[in-house]
């Protein structure tokens, strides 16, 4: 029985969320958790949140044993691009943009 969590709009940067979230693909719970626990990314404490709601998404439909459940599928997508300016010298202004991702996560048992 599989079990999904989903987090839209996250203030991270896909490119760098990727490097985490491949670190845990094909993982079991347990071991992501760990390994998200003592990375210093940003973007592992937010992984490491949304595979926990996903293991307690699959608490609530019932599966029968927690600790056999594994990362089937996780993925990281390109949300919408805040774009802004900051002034800068002899009246120019430079455009910065403040990207956001989407995170999915698929839990299902071995």
């Amino acid at each position: 029985m599989e079990a999904r969590a989903k987090l839209s709009y996250a203030r991270l940067s896909p490119q760098k969320t990727r490097l985490v979230v491949d670190m845990v693909r094909g993982k079991g719970v347990q071991d992501a958790l760990n390994i998200l626990k003592f990375s210093p990314q940003k973007a592992a404490a937010i992984v490491s949140k949304l595979v926990s709601s996903a293991v307690a998404n699959a608490e609530q439909k019932g599966v029968s044993d927690i600790d056999r459940l594994m990362i089937k599928h996780i993925s990281v997508d390109q949300g919408p691009v805040l774009k802004r300016f900051m002034p800068r010298a002899q009246g120019r202004a430079t455009k910065i943009r403040k990207p956001t991702s989407h995170i999915t996560v698929i839990l299902d048992e071995k």
